[in-house]
């Protein structure tokens, strides 16, 4: 996989409350030297503006074709990204997006100190290639809307069964099976 990686930039996009030492995303950062994540200022009271001003940044400043992987709130805001507020210029720097668990901001936006401005989940095709990997029994999105969301979106899915959220709390380490869908991922993506 590390040739493959070396034609991109990859650029991490945790959730709310950003990916500590027990979220894969976090170990992946660790274990590959590609990884960059997208910081935020406020991972525990996310703003979307703050968020998309951040990730345009990276994806501006990169030297390669970027590859956006993005965990539950970094799903949405790869698809407002994508979908209706990404720089056209910027838009199309993006090689694909490695979508893990998305969170159904149409069913739970509005939680009382949660994400600001992540919502409306936009039923339209990616302008990039994407995996969307989703659990059975996700507290945050139903099996049924990601596979609406992949349909919609244009996305290859892969369903891992009971996995949760698919983050800290799965105690999924370096999650070798998701390391491997995303080697497939980016094996197949053009250079």
């Amino acid at each position: 996989m590390a040739g493959a990686l070396d034609a991109f930039t990859i650029l991490v996009l945790p959730g709310w409350h950003g990916s500590g030492p027990e979220h894969w995303q976090w170990q992946w950062e660790r274990a590959f030297p590609a990884f960059r994540r997208v910081e935020q200022d406020d991972w525990d009271r996310p703003v979307y503006a703050a968020w998309l001003a951040r990730l345009q940044a990276a994806v501006r400043q990169a030297g390669k074709p970027v590859v956006l992987v993005g965990h539950s709130l970094g799903t949405s805001l790869t698809m407002l990204f994508a979908l209706r507020d990404g720089a056209p210029e910027l838009v199309r720097k993006v090689a694909g997006a490695f979508l893990v668990a998305p969170t159904d901001r149409d069913v739970r936006d509005g939680i009382p100190d949660g994400p600001v401005g992540f919502a409306p989940m936009i039923l339209q095709p990616l302008p990039f290639p994407s995996m969307l990997v989703a659990s059975d029994d996700d507290e945050f999105v139903t099996i049924e809307r990601a596979r609406v969301f992949a349909q919609a979106w244009g996305s290859r899915l892969v369903e891992v069964g009971r996995r949760g959220h698919i983050g800290s709390a799965a105690n999924l380490g370096l999650w070798p099976e998701g390391l491997v869908l995303f080697g497939e991922f980016v094996g197949g993506l053009p250079r």
